[in-house]
């Protein structure tokens, strides 16, 4: 197993995760239950996402293609209107 991204929060772990799953990917999140400890431990490098070895390299490239990702021309950016009823 390697280890091939280091997620900035839980979110984007499982965000990641799941796509990676969806392709096939064997995937382990590691960290995750060391989230409670933040304050005792190092912030940084505690969520890492780990695939069999000869999956690496594919897996880094679905995730650098995910994270390079832009939204096509008139998709929305985001998921909530701007606008509506409770705006009144």
């Amino acid at each position: 197993m390697q280890r091939i991204y280091e997620p900035a929060d839980l979110l984007e772990a499982q965000l990641l995760l799941g796509m990676l799953q969806q392709r096939g990917f064997t995937v382990r999140l590691l960290g995750a239950d060391l989230l409670g400890a933040m304050g005792e431990l190092p912030a940084m490098g505690l969520l890492g996402l780990m695939v069999p070895d000869e999956d690496a390299r594919l897996a880094r490239q679905l995730i650098d293609e995910y994270l390079s990702a832009t939204p096509e021309p008139g998709e929305p950016s985001n998921l909530l209107p701007v606008e509506g009823p409770w705006m009144a």
